[in-house]
């Protein structure tokens, strides 16, 4: 089973805010997922952005592939 962080689309028709999840990469998007270690609301201002830093670590550690986007926002909050 391939782990992924990856984002899960919650919210209204254009007003996205997403959670960040552990998910098998085989699942829907916004299907079944592990874990979330945490969330990101693009919309708002300033942009909200909480990971919970332990947790992320210990999915990293395990295996888990982060996204793109979740690398970009790991490293935006100085975890990667």
């Amino acid at each position: 089973m391939a782990v992924k962080l990856r984002l899960k689309r919650i919210g209204q028709k254009k007003k996205p805010f997403y959670r960040i999840v552990a998910a098998d990469s085989r699942a829907p998007r916004d299907g079944r997922f592990i874990e979330q270690i945490g969330y990101y609301n693009p919309v708002s201002e300033p942009e909200e952005l909480k990971i919970d830093a332990e947790k992320a670590q210990k999915w990293l550690k395990t295996g888990a592939q982060p996204t793109d986007t979740v690398k970009a926002l790991l490293k935006k909050t100085g975890i990667l």
